[in-house]
């Protein structure tokens, strides 16, 4: 394995909203640029593990119809070439792996499972447990967001995770989160097989005189120029730069980049349409780990209105710092310290569509350009709209219905949405296809053009769906884990054995 950034080191700054929020400590340093040349600071990171290092542990399976074609106000959410079916045993071992939280049976789209949640759902405390009566009181579904956590609520003494509110947006110091790195990364290295090579930077990947298949990965690690061969090539670096090395690694065999005689690769970039909202009430919100509800009843629209809107849930709870890091519009007679102590901080998602124009591209030095126009907002709009009116039906003993003060969001969000810089949902660069004239990879994620390159980032989704990709992604490399397998053969045995 390739690694271009190290362990993320374990230091009091992991769970200092100060370090992470308003200084940004783990953030890439690198700079790319808009459609307009406009420098664009993203918010990603380069550990391993990647974002999940990061994220907030929400671990959605996509719905069984966002693998099928779905009609949305702003065009068409197009069809995948696998089934929800063909990928729902992966699915549960992915849940397995990632030690996923949950309740089957109550998310009124949820797709079919074979198998429960491996571990009971997290609870909401009793800020969080009032809203969810008050959601179900009002005719919503609202259910426990699924979330792949080290939590033992049964005997705390013995459990990793410890319900702190450092945990979305944080690197977890007591590696209590179930991400890439502590999931599937370190126990990979205890097989005699597999190495990890950090600060290990793939500038390209060369072909043989044929083009037919990757030769070699051009590795710049410190000051030297290193050289790596395999009989098979994964790329995993995220839909970005997962797009942008395979354009970086144009030859005279495939002039537009490797896997790229579709002239899709870099295309279709999606990265969600999301917000954060906040809403305030004059009672105290004291909740410490907020992100365990959710609300999918205007997934697919209402009778009212038959479009997608997409989804609600909750980021973790916004503190003074993460507040001043993207001031949002004062509540009259408020301050950024009373409204971090009072408000409910809402997470809506919903999915933007594959657009050719959007897209990543280099510039002549190399550099990233990420090009994206917003598309199909009109549901967003409307998701937001029925939050605000579910908010104001909001009562209290102490105030009754003159505890809701308002919804508001920061205003770093352009028109309330999520900048371009956030690219932690980015994913769509490198789609997948039976048709090799318009996808770059085949239903296994191998290059159409390659016969030995495979892509099993996000990169390869055709659609967004609106839920976090994480728990897809993780789901399809096992699914072409096995495909690779079964490709290889028997593995030889450890070069100790007898």
């Amino acid at each position: 394995m390739l690694e271009r950034g190290d362990y993320v080191p374990r230091e009091k700054e992991n769970w200092s909203s100060q370090a992470v929020n308003l200084e940004a400590r783990y953030n890439t340093k690198e700079v790319w640029r808009d459609k307009k040349g406009a420098l664009l600071h993203p918010h990603t990171n380069y550990f391993v593990g990647g974002n999940t290092k990061f994220y907030g542990a929400a671990l959605f399976r996509l719905r069984k119809e966002d693998f099928g074609e779905l009609k949305h106000h702003g065009g068409i959410s197009p069809a995948w070439p696998i089934s929800y079916e063909g990928l729902e045993p992966y699915y549960t071992r992915a849940e397995a792996l990632y030690q996923v939280h949950g309740e089957r049976g109550v998310d009124p789209t949820e797709p079919p499972a074979s198998a429960p949640y491996p571990h009971p759902p997290v609870s909401h405390e009793p800020r969080i447990e009032q809203l969810h009566e008050d959601f179900k009181g009002w005719g919503l579904s609202p259910f426990h967001t699924p979330l792949g956590v080290m939590l033992d609520e049964h005997e705390p003494r013995k459990s990793l995770c410890i319900r702190c509110n450092t945990c979305d947006g944080f690197p977890c110091l007591v590696q209590a989160k179930a991400d890439a790195q502590v999931c599937a990364v370190d126990p990979a290295l205890g097989h005699w097989n597999v190495e990890l090579a950090t600060r290990s930077y793939v500038s390209r990947l060369e072909t043989s005189p044929s083009g037919r298949e990757v030769t070699g990965v051009v590795v710049e690690r410190g000051d030297r120029i290193e050289r790596y061969t395999a009989d098979i090539v994964v790329v995993a670096a995220g839909a970005i730069n997962s797009a942008a090395l395979l354009l970086r690694s144009a030859n005279e065999r495939h002039p537009k980049g490797l896997a790229n005689r579709s002239d899709v690769v870099g295309r279709h970039y999606m990265g969600h349409t999301n917000s954060v909202q906040i809403a305030l009430s004059l009672c105290p919100n004291p909740t410490v780990f907020q992100k365990t509800l959710s609300v999918n009843d205007f997934y697919f629209g209402t009778n009212e209105w038959t479009y997608p809107m997409g989804h609600i849930s909750f980021v973790g709870k916004l503190d003074l710092h993460a507040l001043r890091a993207g001031a949002p519009a004062m509540a009259p007679g408020w301050t950024l310290e009373m409204m971090a102590k009072h408000s409910l901080d809402f997470w809506l998602t919903s999915e933007d569509l594959p657009d050719p124009d959007n897209r990543v591209t280099l510039d002549r030095d190399g550099g990233i350009v990420l090009s994206y126009t917003p598309n199909n907002l009109e549901g967003h709009e409307r998701l937001q709209a029925k939050l605000r009116q579910l908010m104001k039906r909001q009562k209290c003993a102490a105030h009754g219905s003159e505890c809701h003060k308002g919804i508001f969001a920061r205003n770093f969000f352009v028109g309330d949405r999520i900048p371009l810089a956030g690219v932690a949902h980015q994913n769509g660069t490198v789609r997948f296809g039976h048709d090799p004239a318009t996808s770059a990879l085949d239903p296994n994620c191998k290059a159409h053009d390659l016969d030995n390159l495979y892509v099993v980032d996000a990169s390869f989704f055709p659609s967004s769906a609106a839920v976090n990709p994480a728990l897809t992604v993780m789901a399809n490399a096992l699914r072409i884990g096995d495909h690779l397998r079964e490709r290889l053969g028997p593995h030889p045995l450890p070069r100790n054995s007898g």
